[in-house]
């Protein structure tokens, strides 16, 4: 079976068929940012640096605090931090409710309690961290809207909290799934999610 076809067991609806969000962001003139954490950055990162409109995509730490913002530290599961990615876009070509569609049905787990997969801990939690009220409501909306669709067999998990602050993760962790095809844990976690999202939104990306 095409794994990028395959309907994962407890979810419904497959990538393509989930809805545009209802509710979404009106274009600005200036490039937004949106922070998502969605487990492992490596393979969300991966993700959004294939679709147009996005800028730059940086894997870092959000949740916590300045003194705890390294990978030794968020990964003993100590902290208040997640693996989250900045995603910087131009609002004009992909909007922010796309950018979540994406996340919620390709990049990650969103009925997945503080975990993704075999990662587990509160720093592979799934969460938007919204840098305004505009983006509040169109997370918590979007959320409704899936839930109330049926997206999933289970209530989405998925955390929305301000965006006190981002840091960027070590200069290793950047670009890590294209630097390093052949890694295991990208060829097993990575490269599915880039498949899927090619296959399914495979208008979105970039030429």
């Amino acid at each position: 079976m095409d794994p990028t076809c395959e309907i994962p067991k407890g979810r419904h609806l497959a990538p393509h068929e989930f809805p545009d969000p209802a509710i979404d962001a009106a274009p600005t003139a200036e490039p937004q940012t949106a922070v998502l954490a969605g487990g492992c950055f490596w393979c969300v990162e991966a993700v959004f640096k294939e679709i147009d409109g996005v800028l730059e995509v940086t894997s870092g730490y959000s949740g916590g605090t300045s003194q705890t913002a390294d990978y030794e530290t968020v990964c003993s599961g100590r902290t208040n931090h997640a693996e989250a990615v900045e995603v910087r876009f131009d609002p004009n070509r992909v909007s922010y409710g796309q950018l979540l569609k994406v996340f919620f049905s390709v990049a990650h787990d969103p009925t997945q309690l503080n975990r993704q997969g075999a990662d587990q801990g509160r720093q592979y939690r799934s969460a938007v961290f919204y840098a305004d009220e505009e983006q509040k409501r169109v997370a918590e909306a979007y959320i409704r809207q899936l839930n109330a669709a049926g997206a999933y067999d289970s209530p989405i998990v998925t955390e929305v909290a301000p965006l006190e602050a981002f840091y960027q993760a070590e200069a290793y962790h950047q670009d890590y799934a294209e630097r390093h095809p052949m890694q295991p844990y990208v060829m097993f976690t990575s490269t599915p999610k880039v498949a899927k999202l090619r296959k399914h939104f495979a208008d979105r990306l970039k030429a």
